[in-house]
């Protein structure tokens, strides 16, 4: 079995967190040069190429691979540091290339998930959150560049478990002036194509979906305009920009408020959400998994309790 050298691997994954050369020699505190060839070392053992030379680069199946592993490693790094701090107060020493990467959905982010983390970042965890569309989360954890992630898929991924979280229910709602002049009768057949709705990228498919299921229809074509901000969605509603289908947590006040009109008050469209982590024994995955339940158990509506195992 081949044995390949930390900072190389190391090197490897901060090239590609990094989106280059040299941003990753900046990371590291190391010479671009430096950098250049700690990757062909590791190329050369590997016997293949790790990375595509794109804009940002992009590691090949084989990098994808070893870096999956450098990632393993940090989680190695974090657990061993955890056990000295228990030992010995003062003895953790956390780089910032040993962060802990996870990806959790931006509708996450915008509602409960940054306070389930709060006591482990305070404790020092040296943590890096990626963000994507709730459907997608899950391919950063399949390509090995999180060691976690919060997402709408339910079947573990091989080598890999998951724990059901919760539904997050969705809500369609627009400004008061916004609903009085365009639909003040609310959502219906007869006025949903005519109505622009904030999407959070393209990949965003919620918002169809919210207007088929309100409305009993198979198939839906929408009018959207696109803000990749969960909060910002939220305020291009308020200023009048259309309707957005967002988590009713999210907007719970300012509907009760009456500064945002829900305009299909007999549809909410729950989304479970689940924790996906690798099937490692980990102080670090432990914790996470741990506060990140805990929290979603507040808050969302409850899910099956039991895990799934790949």
């Amino acid at each position: 079995m081949r044995t390949f050298d930390a900072d190389a691997l190391e090197c490897l994954a901060a090239i590609v967190e990094e989106g280059g050369f040299e941003r990753a020699a900046v990371r590291l505190s190391i010479t671009q040069s430096a950098v250049s060839q700690r990757l062909r070392a590791l190329e050369a053992q590997a016997g293949t190429v790790l990375l595509v030379r794109t804009r940002p680069v992009k590691a090949t199946s084989a990098g994808r691979l070893l870096i999956k592993h450098a990632m393993q490693l940090r989680l190695l790094r974090s657990d061993l540091d955890s056990d000295l701090q228990d030992l010995a107060p003062g003895a953790s020493s956390n780089r910032e290339e040993e962060r802990i990467s996870i990806a959790i959905n931006a509708d996450s982010i915008a509602t409960w998930a940054l306070p389930a983390l709060d006591s482990l970042v305070s404790e020092g965890l040296p943590l890096e959150i990626i963000t994507d569309d709730q459907d997608f989360t899950h391919e950063w954890l399949r390509e090995g560049q999180v060691m976690g992630c919060v997402t709408t898929v339910k079947q573990a991924l091989r080598g890999c478990k998951v724990l059901p979280l919760g539904a997050m229910p969705y809500v369609a709602v627009a400004s008061p002036v916004y609903a009085q002049i365009h639909c003040p009768q609310g959502l219906h057949a007869n006025n949903f194509r005519k109505i622009p709705f904030i999407a959070f990228n393209r990949k965003d498919d919620l918002q169809a979906e919210f207007v088929g299921r309100a409305l009993g229809l198979r198939r839906v074509k929408l009018s959207q305009r696109f803000v990749p901000s969960s909060e910002g969605q939220v305020r291009a509603a308020l200023a009048g920009w259309g309707a957005t289908v967002v988590p009713e947590l999210q907007v719970r006040q300012l509907l009760d408020k009456a500064e945002l009109v829900n305009l299909a008050p007999q549809t909410a469209l729950p989304v479970s959400l689940y924790w996906h982590c690798w099937n490692l024994h980990s102080v670090v995955i432990d914790q996470l998994t741990k506060a990140l339940a805990e929290a979603a158990a507040k808050v969302l509506n409850p899910a099956e309790n039991q895990r799934v195992t790949k």
